[in-house]
């Protein structure tokens, strides 16, 4: 197959990476694959560092300009099967395709549990434009079933596959060498985009509070809080115990250094790749019951779960694990047997496939 995948977002997080995650793999199955975006983003830099063909359109705008794009490219190039992935490239696509005499199918991938607007237009665009919904977590197919009556037939939830050979737990004192932490202090950390609803707002309140034993606090990504995030640990006295490296191309060393990884969303979540790449590290994750996050974390089994948006239960959470090295073993290894038997990448890619065929196989009745 000739599989297009498009992404309007000039972001990074997840949803970028699971993309190029996905076309790696498609590209080692013997298939083509293509991906469209803006010039400007970054996961053309990504793609093209990773030798994933990608093609610049300007599809960063809901814009008379990225439809035409679109419509050229698709019109020159034989295409199987287009795989969109935000909203603006979504509607881009949809509209370009009604400009072609046979346009190849359109496989939606809902990422996030954003609400989907119930109108006449956006339902036009996900039950007929649209050949077939994928969505990341159970929990997110089920929103659309329920909240917006989209036919469950159409719709399948596809978690997103790691390496797990790759995702491993490490020795300990020797990453924290490395990296430059003190080998007798817990470390806490998150890998996250600097988003306000990654809630790392409270995760830096309950941290404030924990005194069990000394710790250090690693937050790893950027995004648009970080100078919030900044002014927090400022004021609450913690500059000195709460490390900001950045964006890290490759998190593993970092994951491998800790003793505990919390991602607090209170929104928008599917089921975040941060957390299965932490499992799958035999770390004990606290987290909350947002978006498909509770399809595998369970509680007291596979990590903690904690309210959204309550600093006191996560802190209490925290306090836990700190005073108990029994139960942060415990849970990280449960973590990463559950890891180990629903993460890898090969089920991903035979579903997505088969998915590919199924909308392919429908446009030529």
């Amino acid at each position: 197959m000739h599989i297009v995948h498009t992404e309007a977002s000039c972001g990074w997080g997840g949803q970028e990476i699971r993309i190029l995650t996905e076309a790696e793999g498609m590209l080692r199955r013997g298939h083509r694959v293509t991906l469209l975006c803006p010039p400007e983003a970054r996961i053309f830099a990504e793609a093209q560092q990773r030798k994933i063909p990608a093609v610049a359109l300007p599809i960063g705008r809901k814009r008379l300009p990225g439809v035409l794009a679109l419509r050229r490219w698709l019109k020159a190039v034989p295409v199987d099967v287009i795989n969109t992935h935000s909203s603006t490239d979504t509607w881009l696509v949809a509209l370009a395709s009604r400009l072609l005499g046979q346009p190849p199918p359109l496989v939606r991938t809902r990422h996030i549990s954003a609400p989907v607007p119930k109108n006449r237009l956006t339902r036009w665009l996900y039950q007929k434009a649209t050949a077939h919904i994928v969505t990341t977590g159970e929990k997110l197919r089920l929103q659309l079933i329920l909240e917006n009556g989209y036919d469950p037939a159409r719709i399948t939830s596809v978690p997103t596959g790691m390496d797990t050979e790759y995702y491993v737990p490490g020795h300990r004192a020797a990453r924290r060498a490395q990296l430059g932490i003190d080998a007798n202090v817990l470390v806490i950390g998150i890998a996250a985009t600097l988003r306000s609803w990654k809630g790392h707002e409270y995760l830096v309140q309950a941290f404030s509070r924990l005194s069990t034993r000394p710790s250090r606090l690693v937050i790893l990504g950027d995004g648009p809080q970080r100078e919030t995030l900044r002014r927090q640990i400022m004021e609450l006295g913690l500059q000195d115990r709460v490390f900001m490296p950045g964006d890290q191309r490759d998190v593993l060393p970092w994951l491998q250094a800790m003793d505990i990884f919390v991602l607090p969303s209170y929104a928008n979540e599917g089921v975040p790749q941060a957390i299965m790449q932490a499992m799958l590290c035999a770390l004990p994750v606290v987290t909350t019951p947002v978006g498909s996050i509770g399809e595998i974390v369970t509680h007291d089994s596979t990590g903690l779960l904690v309210r959204p948006k309550d600093a006191d239960e996560l802190w209490r959470a925290l306090e836990r694990l700190a005073a108990d090295d029994a139960l942060r073993e415990r849970l990280g290894k449960q973590a990463r047997q559950f890891g180990l038997a629903h993460f890898g990448l090969t089920p991903m890619l035979e579903k997505m496939e088969k998915i590919f065929a199924g909308a392919m196989a429908t446009m030529r009745r």
